[in-house]
């Protein structure tokens, strides 16, 4: 039973993380679309960078410490890269370059979007079958 509920933790921490993606994406579609002007926009997305490392990093943890390795190991790719991003210092937006970043941060924000997914649905699959297994006993 106890598994079910980690798996249910992985489940919601993963839906923050994608709410967090698509919160900032909708900054820069707005932005795109000319609804929000660049500074706003820019301190609306840095508010929320840091967090999504941090759950992220939360998440992975999680992993670490209930034994999901195989997981653990899917969230690897993600943190690397915001690690590298943050040592990079790219990891926030500048005021003065999102109108020639634009691009690049949406394509950046959406593979991190499909990406979350892939890891949600295997999330939702162990979740699954965890508790398919656990009704079996």
């Amino acid at each position: 039973m106890a598994d079910i509920f980690a798996w249910l933790f992985s489940f919601f921490t993963l839906i923050a993380l994608i709410i967090i993606i698509i919160y900032q994406l909708m900054c820069l579609a707005d932005l795109e679309f000319d609804y929000i002007n660049p500074y706003d926009s820019a301190s609306r997305i840095n508010r929320v960078v840091f967090p999504e490392y941090i759950i992220l990093a939360a998440l992975f943890c999680f992993y670490i410490v209930t034994g999901h390795w195989i997981m653990a190991l899917f969230c690897v790719p993600y943190i690397y890269y915001n690690v590298q991003l943050f040592r990079q210092r790219k990891h926030l937006v500048d005021v003065t370059e999102i109108f020639n970043m634009l691009s690049r941060e949406k394509k950046q924000r959406l593979f991190k979007l499909f990406y979350l997914i892939f890891i949600l649905f295997l999330s939702l699959f162990w979740l699954i079958y965890t508790s398919l297994d656990d009704h079996d006993d």
